[in-house]
């Protein structure tokens, strides 16, 4: 049995938790989260806590969705609660970001300037000239659209230049060297 699948989950004050059947509701100040989970794994609400259980004999296929389902409520959860943020850093002399409405726009060492729109559901903000910050109530979609923004010009590993999560370490690597 998975042990993250047996920690209950606590709700805290103002978030309310609709469990109909495969499909939960999550609604709190930040905003409000859906998702439809296999019927398999049963979610259950105990006062101001989340169980997850699965049948006693269950096959692999099942035991392999029970700590999959208890993190993926958690993080509705937490997301509709507080929300998410992903820091990106952007490296380089003569690279930087600017904001323009909801958009970002990049000067990464291309010949023209990078636009990157994110979704309606997703906040992006820049702050300085190197730094963005993604932020929004779906863990998933703020990793990806940070993946996404961090793809456009990924750390090189010569100089170190380009655009990675803060605190990434980027292993520089020994460049060529001439015969004496």
């Amino acid at each position: 049995m998975s042990r993250i699948g047996k920690k209950p989950i606590v709700v805290p004050k103002g978030v309310e938790v609709s469990i109909n059947g495969p499909l939960v509701s999550v609604k709190g100040p930040k905003g409000a989260l859906k998702r439809e989970f296999p019927t398999s794994v049963k979610i259950t609400r105990e006062g101001d806590v989340l169980k997850c259980s699965i049948p006693e004999n269950s096959e692999k296929e099942i035991r392999g969705y029970f700590g999959l389902v208890r993190s993926l409520v958690a993080n509705m959860v937490t997301g509709v609660s507080t929300g998410f943020t992903r820091e990106l850093e952007i490296v380089g002399i003569g690279y930087k970001a600017k904001q323009e409405g909801t958009k970002v726009v990049m000067n990464i060492g291309y010949s023209h300037p990078v636009v990157f729109e994110p979704p309606k559901e997703i906040t992006l903000k820049v702050e300085g000239v190197n730094k963005i910050l993604v932020s929004g109530i779906d863990k998933e979609m703020v990793g990806q659209i940070a993946a996404n923004i961090r793809g456009v010009k990924p750390p090189e590993h010569y100089k170190g230049t380009g655009i990675r999560y803060s605190g990434e370490k980027v292993r520089i690597k020994e460049g060529k060297k001439l015969a004496a």
